[in-house]
């Protein structure tokens, strides 16, 4: 059984919803990838149904617009039920939401503008600090909004060209080469990353 066929189910069809319930629960603060999320939903809709790729780039939309929301009013009015938590009574996040604290102070709606291009949990602490600071909620939604409506379709039409490419995709990469340079590549990112990471530290 090919790909193509384990996907064809009802699941596949009620994908918008899937990907809505996803990134909701990412406002939550699970670690659920946003970019993931957009970019798995938009090549299965070129994969299998693009008819409905306007319905689920609205699904993940939506779902990304109110976890955004619904981070904020957590940092404005869950404040006390956030830090008897385990993961924001860690050293680190108190560290961090200090600093994004300090960034909002200083550059206002720039910041947000700007972290929110920036993933790896860091938009979700942009939000809950957001709404700790209370940053006005009709200015956030307006400057999130207009991140996100670059993220997202970007996100999308990157996935989407993925899924409608991805025989030529799977075909290359059987390349000894190919596999190589990627894997490389990959191994380069990692070490930069953890460079970058232990020296913020």
């Amino acid at each position: 059984m090919d790909v193509v066929n384990i996907l064809s189910t009802p699941m596949v069809e009620n994908l918008h919803f899937i990907s809505f319930g996803l990134l909701m629960l990412a406002g939550l603060n699970l670690p659920i990838s946003e970019d993931l999320v957009f970019i798995i939903s938009a090549s299965i809709a070129a994969t299998i149904i693009p008819e409905n790729k306007y319905l689920i780039f609205a699904g993940c939309f939506l779902g990304a617009f109110i976890s955004d929301i619904i981070a904020y009013l957590l940092g404005r009015y869950g404040l006390t039920l956030l830090f008897k938590t385990r993961i924001f009574n860690r050293k680190s996040t108190r560290k961090r939401i200090v600093l994004i604290e300090f960034y909002f102070n200083k550059y206002g709606g720039f910041a947000l503008f700007v972290g929110r291009f920036i993933p790896f949990g860091v938009r979700n602490m942009l939000f809950l600090t957001a709404g700790m600071v209370k940053f006005r909620l009709l200015k956030f939604i307006l400057v999130d909004l207009s991140a996100l409506t670059i993220t997202s379709t970007l996100l999308f039409y990157l996935g989407y060209k993925f899924g409608e490419n991805i025989d030529i995709v799977i075909h290359h990469l059987k390349s000894y080469k190919i596999v190589v340079f990627v894997a490389l590549a990959i191994i380069f990112l990692v070490l930069i990353f953890k460079i970058i990471k232990s020296r913020t530290r």
